[in-house]
C-alpha cells in the first residue's frame, strides 16, 4: 500500500490553497480530485466577487476569515499576475424603511475589521452611478472582481513546485482507520488504498459524502447538507454600472445583486431554488421574477434585456427559512478520527476566505475555533 504524509480530497479552489500551503511548509502532500479537471463545482460557478466581510456576523468564522482573506488575495493576486479588479460595491436602500439595516451593516463591517466603509447620500451615490436609484448607500472599496481559474491555476503552481501531486480522476469512495491515520479506497473501477496521516477533506459539495464513507466516523457528528442553487442572468448589451450594486438585504442571502466579469458584463442573481441534485440549467421563464427586483435600483432595466448565464449550488449547513450557519471546520478533537480535518459548508465567501481558511487549517490548527484570528498579520 502506498503512503504519504497529507492527503487533499478535493481541487477546488479550497483544496488547491490548503495543499499550498501544506507544499510550502515543506509536507509530502497528494491532491485528489474526482473529475477530470481542476475546479469543476463550486469553484466555477461562482460570481468570482471578492468580498470585504460587511455581510457577516461579528466574530463569526466568514467574517474573520473573510477579512483577512480579502487582504491575503488581493496581496497574492498582485504577486502572481492574476487578474483581479477593485471595482468596489454599492450596497443601496431604496426605501427610508432600509435605512436603519444599512447603518447595521456599516456598523458591523467596522467591527468586523474592515478599514474603509463610507456612507453616501443619495445625490453622491448617483453622481458615482448615474443609473442608480436609491435614497443612500455604503461604497465598499475593497470589494473586486477576481480570475478565479488564473488563481486555481497558481494555487496549483505553487503547490507542485513544491512537491505536491495531482491525480484527477480518483474519487475517495471509502475510508478506514489505521494506527497512524487513514487508509483511503481511491478510484472506482481500478481502484487502489492509499495510506496517509494526515487527510484534508476539502470536497466541497462531497464533503459529507466523504466523511460519511470513513469506517467508524460518528453519526452526530455528521452535519446536514441542504442544495441551494442560485441562477444567474447576463444583461444583453454593455453594463450600466461601473460598480458592483448589491441592495440591502430584506431575507436570507444578499438579494438579487449585480455583480461584473472582468470583461465588464452584467451579471445578476441569484434566484435561489433548493434542489435535492446537481442541475446547472438555468430556465428563462425564473429570470420573469428578477425584473421587478432589480428595477427597484436600476428602474431604466428593459424588458426581455435578461438571458440565462449559468447556475451553481453551494452546500448550505441550514435549510430553507433557517437562519444562516457559519462556516464549519470540523478537527479530530470533534469527530474522533485522528488526522481528519473536515470542511463543510465553505459556500461564500469561501473564495475570497481560501488563502485564510487553508493558514487556519494548516498553521494554527490547534487553537481552539473560537478564539483564533485574534489579528490579521
Amino acid at each position: 500500500m502506498d503512503k504519504v504524509d497529507c492527503v487533499v480530497i478535493g481541487a477546488g479552489v479550497i483544496g488547491l490553497a490548503v495543499a499550498r500551503a501544506l507544499a510550502l511548509s515543506g509536507r509530502e502532500v497528494l491532491i485528489l480530485e474526482s473529475e477530470d479537471k481542476i475546479g469543476t463545482g463550486i469553484s466555477s460557478r461562482n460570481s468570482e466577487v471578492v468580498h470585504a466581510g460587511m455581510h457577516y456576523p461579528t466574530g463569526s468564522l466568514k467574517a474573520r476569515l473573510c477579512v483577512e482573506g480579502n487582504i491575503l488575495l488581493h496581496n497574492y493576486c498582485h504577486a502572481k499576475n492574476v487578474s483581479l479588479q477593485r471595482c468596489g460595491k454599492l450596497i443601496v436602500a431604496t426605501q427610508e424603511s432600509q435605512i436603519p439595516t444599512l447603518k447595521l451593516i456599516q456598523s458591523r463591517g467596522l467591527a468586523n475589521g474592515i478599514k474603509k466603509l463610507h456612507w453616501l447620500d443619495r445625490e453622491t451615490a448617483i453622481a458615482m452611478e448615474p443609473e442608480l436609484e436609491c435614497v443612500a448607500a455604503l461604497h465598499s472599496p475593497e470589494t473586486s472582481i477576481v480570475d478565479s481559474h488564473a488563481l486555481m491555476k497558481a494555487l496549483l503552481q505553487d503547490a507542485e513546485a513544491h512537491g505536491a501531486t495531482l491525480v484527477l480522476r480518483n474519487p475517495v469512495t471509502r475510508a478506514r482507520r489505521n494506527p497512524v491515520g487513514l487508509e483511503l479506497k481511491v478510484g472506482e473501477a481500478d481502484s487502489t488504498w492509499i495510506a496517509a496521516e494526515h487527510v484534508y477533506n476539502c470536497a466541497g459539495l462531497g464533503a459529507t459524502q466523504v466523511a460519511s464513507g470513513i469506517e467508524g466516523f460518528p453519526p452526530s457528528a455528521l452535519p446536514p447538507l441542504y442544495l441551494a442553487k442560485g441562477n444567474y442572468y447576463a444583461l444583453s448589451g454593455k453594463a450600466p454600472f461601473s460598480h458592483l450594486i448589491y441592495p440591502v438585504p430584506e431575507a436570507a442571502g444578499l438579494g438579487v445583486h449585480l455583480t461584473l466579469d472582468l470583461g465588464g458584463q452584467a451579471r445578476f442573481g441569484p434566484d435561489v431554488e433548493w434542489v435535492d441534485h446537481l442541475d446547472y440549467t438555468v430556465d428563462i421563464g425564473r429570470a420573469d421574477a428578477f425584473y421587478a427586483e432589480i428595477r427597484r435600483y436600476w428602474p431604466r432595466l428593459s424588458d426581455r434585456a435578461l438571458q440565462p448565464a449559468y447556475a451553481g449550488i453551494r452546500p448550505k449547513l441550514q435549510g430553507p427559512g433557517d437562519p444562516a450557519h457559519d462556516f464549519l471546520i470540523q478537527q479530530s478533537d470533534t469527530h474522533g478520527v485522528p488526522g481528519l480535518v473536515n470542511l463543510f459548508g465553505i459556500e461564500s465567501p469561501g473564495l475570497t476566505a481560501s488563502l485564510a481558511i487553508a493558514n487556519l487549517v494548516v498553521h494554527r490548527p490547534g487553537i481552539p475555533l473560537d478564539t483564533q484570528l485574534g489579528t490579521i498579520p
